[in-house]
Formats: structure tokens, sequence, C-alpha cells
């Protein structure tokens, strides 16, 4: 049941992705969330967010930022960083990942999802049939309504976390 919902990595951070990694695999497009993702909620995109993407180019990735907050929020956090973008995006929906592969270049084999969020960024991926990392949360100051999912979360955490653990002993 809650499969569904389950990432297809789990990791700390995205900045503990092992980039590099995913290049030699064959992906060439990464569609990342913003907000606590890659930066606290609300917060501008720091040096550590210009660092990722100046090392992302450098490696040959192209990157698009899909966010269901509004225009003003994604287009200044994008002013230093320079990739597509697409605001409003109705995550889950299948539709924007889909228009932000096109964007990109890219197909369902070459791009992963990274956000921190199940209930939209990564059941939005596994719908749309993408690759999908999730996150950990940057800051834990949120809005409310995320508050209330990610009290949600941690009940398919905890099933993900079970059966990684089964998997490990098999």
């Amino acid at each position: 049941m809650f499969q569904t919902f389950f990432p297809d990595e789990y990791l700390d951070s995205a900045y503990q992705v092992d980039y590099e990694s995913l290049y030699e695999r064959g992906y060439r497009g990464i569609i990342f969330d913003i907000d606590n993702t890659l930066v606290p909620h609300g917060a501008p995109a720091d040096q550590r967010a210009e660092q990722l993407f100046k090392r992302l180019k450098e490696i040959g990735f192209s990157c698009c930022l899909l966010s269901n907050n509004q225009y003003s929020r994604v287009s200044s956090f994008n002013k230093n960083i320079q990739v597509h973008f697409i605001e409003d995006a109705h995550k889950p929906s299948r539709k924007n990942y889909l228009k932000a592969m096109d964007l990109m270049g890219t197909d369902l084999e070459r791009t992963v999802f990274i956000g921190d969020q199940l209930f939209t960024d990564v059941y939005g991926a596994k719908r749309t049939g993408m690759h999908n990392i999730l996150v950990k949360p940057i800051h834990p100051k949120e809005e409310i309504q995320i508050v209330l999912k990610r009290k949600l979360e941690k009940i398919v955490l905890y099933f993900y976390r079970k059966e990684q653990r089964k998997r490990k002993n098999s």
C-alpha cells in the first residue's frame, strides 16, 4: 500500500548525492525541488546552491527547477543559477515533470528528480516513471500544510525503512 510513495533512494541531503556516479550511470538531466531541498523554505540561492549548479553544469547535466511556488519565488532563486525552471508546477501532476524533461532535452531513462517531500515530489516523479531521490528537509520551519504532511510521511518512511532492512537481510 505504501510502496506507491517509496522513494528510489533516500539520502540526507541534495548536497551529498554522488552526481558523478549518476552521470556515469547515464543520467543527463536533474529536476530539483527548491524549498527545503536546496535551501530553507523561502531562502534565496546561497553560495552552496550556486556552487552545486556550477558543478552540475561542468559535469554535463542539464537542470530544471520544478516548484509549486509562484514565478517571483522561483525566478529570484534562479537569478544566479540560470537553469530551466517551472513555477506553479502542481506537483504531483505528471504534466510539468514531462515539460521539464522536454526543456532539458532528456527522457525518463536519463532524468532523475530530487526533492524533500514524498506526497508531491517523489509521488509525482514515480507517477511519471522517473528515478527519484528523496532528501531530508534542510530546515524544520515549514508551512502548516507541510507540517501535517510530514506526520504522514513519517508513517510511510517507517515502512520504507522496514522494507529496506528486509532487503538487506535477504
